[in-house]
C-alpha cells in the first residue's frame, strides 16, 4: 500500500514582507522519505523545530512499527488467537479510527492486510495469476471484524491464529497529523509534513500565498496536470504507474482489495484531499478499492473531503465540489 511522493510547487518572490523564510530538511523515516517544512525567522530556530517534529515521528513510529519486536503494535500480533493485550490509550484510538474506516468503505480498508499471503509479485517476474485457492488462501485471515477492542481496558485482540495488522495505509499520515500539531502548539505559523506523499499543511508560504501542490500526471510521471492550493489541511495520492503487473491483457495494481486477494484494476491514481493526513491516507487506498463509481459516491457523502481519479485510460473524474485548474 505505498504511497508516492509528490513534489509541491511552492511559489517564491524575490522579496519577502517579513523576515520569516522557509527551511526544510529531507530524512528517511518510518521507512519513508519525510520532508518537513517550517517557516522560521532563522535556520537554527527552524532546525529545532523540525527536531521536535522528527521525535514526534520517531515516537510513533515505536509504537505502530509491525517491524520493531519491541512495539505494541508487534505484541498485538505475537498474541493473535491467544490473548487479549493492553495498549497505550494513543494506539487504541487509533486502531478504533481504523476499524470506524473499514466500516464506512465496507472494508475496502483494512489494517488487518498485514495478514495477507504475498502471493502477487509486482518486480518483473510474475507471469501467470495464482490460483483461485491460492487467491482465497491469501486472504483467510483478513478480517476487521476480527479484531476485538475492549473500550474499558483498553485492550486489542486478533480472533484467529496468525493474523496480523499493520498501520502501512495510514500510519505515516497519522504520523504527520501529530507532528503538526504539535509544532503549531510550539507557535509555528506555518509548514508542511510530507511523508511520501501523504502531506499535511497549515498557514501559508512566506510571501503570503497558499501552498499549492502539483498532481501527477499518471500517464506521464515526469509532469503535473494540475496545480492546486491547499489551505490547512492534508493531500494524500495513491498510484499504481509504478508498481504493477500485467497479466492476460489486464494491468493490475499493486494494492490489494483486503476482501477478495485480488488486485485492484482500471484506476491509475487517486488523490484525496481532507482535513486530516490520516483520513485522507486511508481514504485514497479504499477508493482505490472499492473501484470509481463508489468510490466517489463515498467521498460525496463525506463532509470536507474531495476526490480526483484518474483511471486506466487517462480520463479524470473528481467529487462534487473540487475545481482543477489543469496547467
Amino acid at each position: 500500500m505505498n504511497k508516492y511522493f509528490f513534489l509541491l510547487s511552492i511559489l517564491f518572490v524575490s522579496s519577502y514582507t517579513n523576515a520569516q523564510q522557509l527551511h526544510r530538511k529531507t530524512l528517511k523515516l518510518m521507512g519513508s522519505r519525510f520532508d518537513i517544512s517550517v517557516v522560521a525567522n532563522d535556520s537554527i530556530e527552524a532546525s529545532n523545530y523540525i527536531n521536535l517534529a522528527i521525535n514526534e515521528i520517531s515516537r510513533i513510529e515505536k509504537i505502530i512499527s509491525s517491524w520493531d519486536i519491541n512495539s505494541q503494535t508487534s505484541e498485538i500480533n505475537r498474541n493473535a488467537g491467544i490473548k487479549p493485550i493492553k495498549v497505550s490509550t494513543e494506539l487504541f484510538n487509533l486502531i478504533q479510527r481504523s476499524l470506524a474506516i473499514s466500516k464506512l468503505t465496507d472494508g475496502a480498508f483494512d489494517i488487518s492486510y498485514a495478514s495477507m499471503d504475498k502471493i502477487w509479485k509486482f518486480d518483473g517476474s510474475m507471469k501467470s495469476m495464482p490460483s483461485e485457492d491460492e487467491i482465497n488462501n491469501s486472504v483467510s485471515k483478513v478480517g476487521y471484524q476480527n479484531i476485538i477492542l475492549n473500550e474499558e481496558n483498553e485492550t486489542v485482540f486478533l480472533k484467529l491464529k496468525g493474523m496480523k495488522i499493520g498501520f502501512g495505509a495510514i500510519g505515516k499520515g497519522y504520523a504527520a497529523d501529530e507532528a503538526k500539531k504539535l509544532l503549531i502548539s510550539k507557535g509555528v505559523t506555518a509548514g508542511i509534513i510530507n511523508a511520501s506523499g501523504d502531506m499535511n499543511t497549515w498557514g501559508k508560504q512566506p510571501s503570503g500565498e497558499d501552498w499549492k501542490v502539483a498532481i501527477t500526471n499518471p500517464m506521464n510521471k515526469n509532469t503535473a496536470f494540475a496545480l492546486l492550493p491547499i489551505t490547512n489541511g492534508a493531500v494524500v495520492t495513491s498510484g499504481n504507474y509504478e508498481k504493477y503487473v500485467t497479466l492476460n491483457s489486464t494491468r493490475y495494481s499493486h494494492i490489494i482489495d483486503p476482501r477478495t486477494g485480488y488486485p485492484t484494476s482500471g484506476i491509475l491514481s487517486v488523490t484525496v484531499f481532507a482535513p486530516k493526513a490520516e483520513l485522507a491516507d486511508a481514504l485514497s487506498t479504499s477508493v482505490f478499492v472499492m473501484g470509481t463509481e463508489v468510490g466517489l459516491n463515498r467521498i460525496n457523502q463525506l463532509k470536507n473531503i474531495e476526490c480526483i481519479i484518474i483511471d486506466d485510460q487517462g480520463k479524470i473524474h473528481t467529487s462534487e465540489h473540487i475545481n482543477i485548474n489543469k496547467l
